[in-house]
C-alpha cells in the first residue's frame, strides 16, 4: 500500500505521520455544576472523580490497581483529585463546593506529602536536601530500613 503524505490528504483526512486518517470529532461529556464525585480514593481506582464521566476502559486499571503502602496510596488519591478538579474548575469556576473541595485536596495533600516524606524519605529529588550533597542515592533504600513497621 502506497503511503500519502499530508499534501494529497483529503478534505475528510489529517495528516499522520506517513500516512492520512479519518477525521473524527470526539465527543466531551459536558457537567453540570456540583455533579456527583466519587471519594479520592474510588477516584484513583476508576479513573476519575466524575461518576458521569466513568468509562469501561478504566475496568482493566481497577483490576490492576492495588497499593501496599497506604501512606502513598493516600497521597496518590488525592493528587489525583487535585487534576480532576481542577480541570473541572477551569470550566465551572463559580462551582464554590468544588473549590472549597479542591483547596481541602491541597491542604490535606501537602500534609500528608510532609508526614510520608518524614516517614520514608522524599517522594522526588526536589525533596532532599542538598547540604550534604548528592545523597538520595545512599543507603538505607526505603525497602531497606525498619521505619514505620515496614521491612
Amino acid at each position: 500500500m502506497e503511503n500519502k503524505n499530508s499534501a494529497t490528504c483529503g478534505k475528510a483526512e489529517g495528516s499522520l505521520p506517513g500516512a492520512c486518517a479519518s477525521m473524527v470529532f470526539p465527543y466531551v461529556a459536558m457537567q453540570n455544576t456540583n455533579p456527583d464525585r466519587y471519594n479520592q480514593n474510588e477516584a484513583l481506582a476508576v479513573g476519575t472523580l466524575f461518576p458521569g464521566l466513568r468509562m469501561p476502559f478504566f475496568k482493566e486499571t481497577q483490576a490492576r490497581m492495588q497499593c501496599s503502602n497506604t501512606a502513598l496510596c493516600e497521597l496518590m488519591a488525592l493528587d489525583f483529585a487535585i487534576t480532576e478538579l481542577g480541570l473541572y474548575l477551569d470550566t465551572h469556576s463559580n462551582d464554590t463546593e468544588a473549590l472549597q473541595l479542591y483547596t481541602n485536596y491541597v491542604t490535606l495533600a501537602k500534609e500528608g506529602r510532609q508526614r510520608y516524606e518524614a516517614t520514608y524519605g522524599p517522594l522526588q529529588q526536589t525533596g532532599v536536601s542538598l547540604a550534604g550533597g548528592y545523597t538520595w542515592l545512599d543507603d538505607p533504600w526505603p525497602w531497606d530500613s525498619n521505619k514505620g513497621g515496614q521491612k
